[in-house]
């Protein structure tokens, strides 16, 4: 049976979230940096004119910024994770096949709307996120997840389109292969591409007239399906539920070097509670807990210093204060000191769903109060703030945090950055 899928995607998103409650952004240069605002990850289309490259480290580029004067903010992951769950929700009211791929992107899939406009279809979706959530989007439909990657970067790149672009007739879809380089084709890498190009398939469209035998050869099993999806043939599914979590990381860089182990023990709480919370909101417990350090590589003269520990938890849990427990062992195990530590973080290990976790026979029966404790726990950071309460309190000096001298209020997920409307 044939397929429809649709591919949502937020234009600039980042961008578009910090613009959505300054308005005076729109229309100038914006850009937004990583973490410890490092390298640019975000490009408003006016910054993208001005030849700033994506992944270019911020000091090379702060003459050309301070130059045209490009406002620069720090990522602000709470109101963008905010933001994209709002989208998604204005999905599902289309369509209850909503595969969220990534925080900006969805497919969707819209089979039995074959007997409808659906680029209109494209243009109610479009207009009612921009209405509900205040955020641009272009929207690319085809009969493959493939095409459908491809029909929403027309989308963009044509203004004839109107944010949305139909690739379900045949009549267009060799000319749209045509002119896509082939390494711009979803599931083709950089190696792939250069691999292609070496042999003559400089397109989508030569890679999609090659013969199968060749493609199977050079590119296995994918990349014939690849070529398969660019013929309209559907050979990737939905993915109603994502394949499960085999691991959880939570880390990050310090915003300066760290020396102190009660710094450190800081910084490995708080990623060990926030790793606790990311189990929770799957259904996941873990069996073990890895916590690991590092200094930097690239400092010249300075010894290097990398180690992990990992600590088995007595039954599998989610609980925060078994795992921060574990977490802190861990890291008193591979703590040395004279060492300037650039980088923490804590892994969880042996996932499994909360209903098939394995118990400890030696464990005193207070799992249903501690799944009674964590759910009233997170009930209070969910309606108050994230952070409101939680284990072990950092302390008034957190040298370790991340630079984030940029950053936007968290408009949206907490009570102290809401934005005030004055009339």
């Amino acid at each position: 049976m044939a397929r429809i899928f649709a591919l949502v995607d937020c234009n600039n998103f980042y961008v578009s979230c910090e613009r959505l409650f300054d308005p005076a952004l729109i229309g100038i240069p914006v850009v937004v940096l990583s973490n410890n605002d490092g390298c640019i990850i975000a490009r408003s289309e006016e910054a993208k004119a001005l030849g700033i490259a994506m992944g270019a480290a911020f000091f090379e580029v702060r003459p050309l910024i301070r130059r045209h004067r490009v406002r620069v903010f720090s990522s602000n992951y709470p109101l963008y994770g905010d933001m994209s769950a709002r989208v998604m929700d204005v999905l599902a009211t289309f369509t209850p096949e909503v595969e969220i791929y990534s925080i900006d992107e969805a497919f969707l899939g819209l089979d039995g709307f074959e007997g409808r406009d659906l680029a209109a279809y494209g243009r109610q979706m479009r207009a009612k996120i921009h209405r509900w959530v205040g955020l641009p989007v272009s929207i690319g439909i085809a009969g493959t997840k493939t095409l459908a990657k491809l029909a929403s970067h027309m989308a963009k790149k044509s203004p004839a389109a109107g944010g949305v672009f139909d690739l379900t007739t045949m009549a267009p879809r060799r000319r749209v292969l045509a002119d896509t380089e082939a390494g711009d084709v979803w599931g083709v890498g950089h190696r792939l591409a250069r691999m292609l190009k070496a042999h003559g398939i400089h397109t989508a469209l030569d890679l999609h007239d090659a013969p199968d035998a060749w493609i199977r050869k050079r590119m296995a099993v994918t990349g014939l399906r690849t070529a398969m999806e660019l013929r309209g043939v559907s050979c990737i599914d939905l993915e109603h539920v994502p394949p499960p979590k085999q691991t959880t990381v939570v880390s990050r860089s310090f915003g300066h070097p760290v020396t102190r182990l009660d710094e450190l023990r800081d910084a490995v709480s708080v990623f060990a509670g926030r790793a606790a919370e990311k189990l929770r909101g799957g259904r996941l417990v873990a069996s073990n807990v890895s916590a690991f350090i590092m200094t930097s590589r690239f400092i010249e003269g300075e010894r290097h210093y990398a180690n992990t520990a990992t600590i088995a938890l007595a039954g599998s849990t989610n609980h925060s204060g078994r795992i921060i427990q574990a977490a802190l062992a861990g890291l008193e195990r591979i703590w040395r000191p004279g060492y300037r530590y650039k980088k923490a973080g804590v892994m969880m290990l042996g996932l499994a769903a909360e209903s098939r976790a394995q118990l400890d026979l030696f464990a005193s029966p207070s799992r249903a109060r501690d799944t009674d404790i964590m759910e009233a726990f997170d009930d209070i950071n969910r309606r108050l703030g994230a952070g409101t309460i939680r284990y072990g309190w950092p302390g008034p000096r957190q040298g370790w945090r991340m630079n984030q001298q940029r950053r936007s209020p968290s408009y949206t997920t907490r009570w102290t950055d809401l934005p005030v409307a004055r009339g």
